[in-house]
């Protein structure tokens, strides 16, 4: 039986609605102050876990979370309004360094994963070893993972993407890598019934997709966690090896407005806010040593459209349904790729009439993307001046980007083997529109720098990497601070290095294996 195989629990709640008991900005009437067993600050991925696995375990936790919950009838499908609402910094954020890489988190009750496309890969046994050498532990080994990853999995539904709601976009990339003998395999995602609307980015209306909002959190519920949204966490109140509680303010949704001071006293602190934000709230309690913000690492993309002779109705089928690992190892994952047309014009060329001409070939479209293990690269997140986001560098390494631009020349392959008429690169100096195989090759041949290119990253990790020795990193391999008896973290952050596919089940799964540690100790930590 392979990861993917597991069995399934149908959903135990399928009618219950997900957010009842959290309490938001309306529910607050002055200064909030909390007393409870552990703390959980971040209510995504790595958060959500920690805490619904700690209640469930007993424990009487409080889980706190800046942004606001989002109903069915709170998603928007503009995307300009989706992200200014959904989004850190109205979707705009951009790390700094060589060349500015836009990068976009949530700012909701459900992180990240109420906005990705659901994608649940599970690192490859290599990454850990090569993990474990860095972090100097054999805690984080494949085989230690195994059965965290198989809860985590279990309890989500994750399975292969659907043959009936792949859409022909997915086929399409099927199609070109069969022809070409690359191996491509269905996306395993964590949805139940999921109809291909293609509708992830701006939150699933069909409530298919198992945000942490509507899967862990409402499970935490359930076993007596409490659930504060619209609270900001700005630092940790310790004394001496010990944490104390936290400091904070209840901040108005989508404007950010300061309201009334939050402060909570635990036995537990645990931060989960996100690789950047997580080393902000250290930075301002003056913790986490010389590596808190430092060795930040992306994985940067591109997508190529490919125009076939025939509608594809690339909105139709799962977001991102299918991918192909044949390189990962090189650090190149291939995917298939959908977003809403207004995110997508961005990578369309020309001006005025030259871009109203290629609307009418959108229906026409099959966007792929390649994003790549970027390990000659890193950055780093420190405050910025008079805010609460960070600032970010991160330098990307020309070998890297020879790297991107090779996954780039595969996916012009892949689109001409599934039948593309044209492809359009979106790069800066190559011609806007590509009619040939050919002509293709110079996507090959011309030296491309970083600058040439439209590249994002969305997957972020590393600025509170996990080591055995304190001079190595920022936490031991449970994911407590090497400096506190009491405080842990729970997010892409503990990364040692990338784990070469979409980071999000790998972060639970390590969630999983921090909760069950603290479950295992006192309840002191």
């Amino acid at each position: 039986m392979t990861a993917f195989q597991l069995p399934v629990d149908p959903d135990p709640h399928p009618h219950e609605e997900p957010h009842r008991g959290v309490k938001v900005f309306a529910d607050y009437r002055g200064e909030l102050r909390i007393a409870c067993e552990v703390v959980v600050v971040g209510s995504g991925p790595g958060g959500a876990v920690v805490a619904k696995e700690l209640a469930e375990a007993g424990r009487d936790v409080v889980l706190l979370e800046e942004g606001p919950p989002f109903g069915v009838k709170d998603f928007r499908q503009e995307p300009g309004e989706s992200m200014r609402r959904m989004l850190r910094e109205a979707g705009t954020r951009s790390a700094r360094g060589s060349m500015f890489i836009p990068t976009m988190q949530a700012i909701a009750l459900g992180g990240t994963s109420v906005v990705n496309s659901a994608i649940s890969c599970r690192a490859p046994s290599w990454v850990f070893d090569a993990w474990a050498e860095r972090a100097g532990t054999d805690a984080i080994r494949g085989e230690a993972m195994e059965p965290h990853y198989a809860r985590v999995e279990r309890f989500l539904g994750v399975e292969p993407t659907q043959a009936d709601v792949l859409g022909r976009r997915n086929l399409l990339f099927k199609r070109g890598c069969d022809a070409l003998g690359i191996s491509s395999e269905p996306t395993p995602r964590n949805t139940r019934g999921c109809k291909g609307s293609g509708e992830c980015f701006t939150g699933c209306r069909n409530r298919a997709k198992q945000s942490t909002d509507v899967s862990y959190v409402p499970a935490a519920i359930r076993a007596g966690a409490r659930v504060f949204t619209s609270v900001r966490v700005d630092g940790v109140v310790t004394r001496g090896k010990r944490a104390e509680g936290l400091r904070g303010r209840i901040v108005e949704p989508f404007t950010g407005r300061q309201g009334p001071a939050v402060s909570v006293t635990a036995d537990i602190v645990v931060l989960a806010a996100g690789c950047l934000s997580t080393p902000l709230i250290l930075m301002r309690s003056g913790l986490g040593g010389a590596h808190v913000g430092r060795h930040l690492q992306l994985h940067p993309g591109l997508a190529i459209m490919g125009i076939f002779a025939d509608p594809v109705d690339p909105w139709d089928g799962a977001t991102q349904g299918y991918h192909s690992l044949h390189f990962l190892e090189e650090g190149i994952k291939l995917e298939v790729l959908w977003a809403p047309p207004a995110v997508l014009a961005a990578r369309l060329p020309g001006m005025g009439l030259d871009f109203k001409e290629h609307l009418t070939t959108y229906n026409r479209m099959a966007p792929f993307d390649v994003i790549v293990a970027a390990k000659h690269s890193t950055g780093s997140v420190r405050p910025r001046r008079g805010s609460f986001e960070p600032d970010l560098r991160f330098d990307f390494d020309q070998r890297d980007v020879d790297l991107l631009q090779r996954g780039l020349g595969v996916l012009s392959d892949i689109c001409w083997a599934a039948g593309a008429e044209e492809i359009l690169p979106g790069l800066h100096g190559v011609p806007e529109r590509i009619t040939s195989k050919a002509e293709a090759e110079i996507l090959r041949t011309k030296r491309l720098g970083g600058r040439d290119t439209v590249t994002a990253a969305n997957h972020v990790f590393g600025t509170t990497r996990m080591a055995k020795r304190a001079e190595d990193g920022v936490v031991d391999e449970a994911g407590r601070l090497h400096e506190l008896d009491n405080l842990y973290i729970s997010d892409t952050g503990l990364f040692p290095a990338s784990p070469a596919v979409n980071p999000m089940l790998t972060c639970m799964a390590l969630a999983d294996k921090v909760a069950q540690h603290i479950a295992a100790r006192g309840a002191r930590g």
